[in-house]
């Protein structure tokens, strides 16, 4: 572990509905990645937590944990498939929670997958702008994955390829210190 990567802490959500899901797939190996390369990890499976705190109606110790380490978080990988041309409605009901200005000075990661690739611009036009309404720095590389690109159930080489330099870019940007919140009134 390199000392610009000690310390720096990485939550991967899965914002699919299924647990066998291909974008939870490519979070868990970005989250893999990051590992190796020193970073502490944690995933976040939006399915698993309660629907109702979810949904805004009160608190529990599971959704406040999962947003606490969202924003303690200096990368975060969101993982989606396309439904209705974009982001899933539950990674949508976990960006509403998290407060405003929450992901400032954090390295957005996303990651999208859907059949084919008429979803492909899912990424640019719903999750890049989702992480950058809370203030994130999006990699430039995000990723779309389709489902000719999991041969067998398993990514493929050139979609790891893909996660990979996603992964590289946001180390990248992490580690070159990324600006704080500037203070309101300034």
């Amino acid at each position: 572990m390199s000392d610009s990567t000690k310390g720096l802490a990485a939550v991967g959500i899965s914002g699919s509905p299924s647990s066998t899901s291909k974008s939870r797939m490519l979070v868990e190996y970005a989250l893999a990645r990051l590992a190796a390369r020193g970073a502490t990890t944690q995933l976040v499976d939006l399915a698993t937590l309660p629907a109702e705190p979810l949904l805004g109606r009160g608190t529990s110790p599971p959704v406040t944990a999962a947003l606490e380490a969202a924003t303690r978080a200096g990368i975060v990988v969101a993982g989606t498939p396309v439904y209705r041309a974009t982001y899933s409605g539950l990674l949508k009901l976990f960006f509403d929670l998290l407060p405003q200005d929450s992901l400032m000075g954090k390295v957005g990661v996303p990651i999208v997958t859907g059949h084919g690739a008429a979803h492909s611009l899912a990424v640019d036009h719903g999750l890049r702008p989702l992480f950058a309404s809370l203030g994130a720095t999006v990699v430039a590389s995000g990723v779309y994955g389709t489902s000719s690109q999991f041969p067998d159930g398993k990514p493929g080489p050139e979609l790891l390829r893909a996660v990979d330099r996603a992964v590289h870019e946001a180390l990248a940007l992490a580690k070159a210190g990324l600006p704080g919140p500037i203070p309101r009134g300034t």
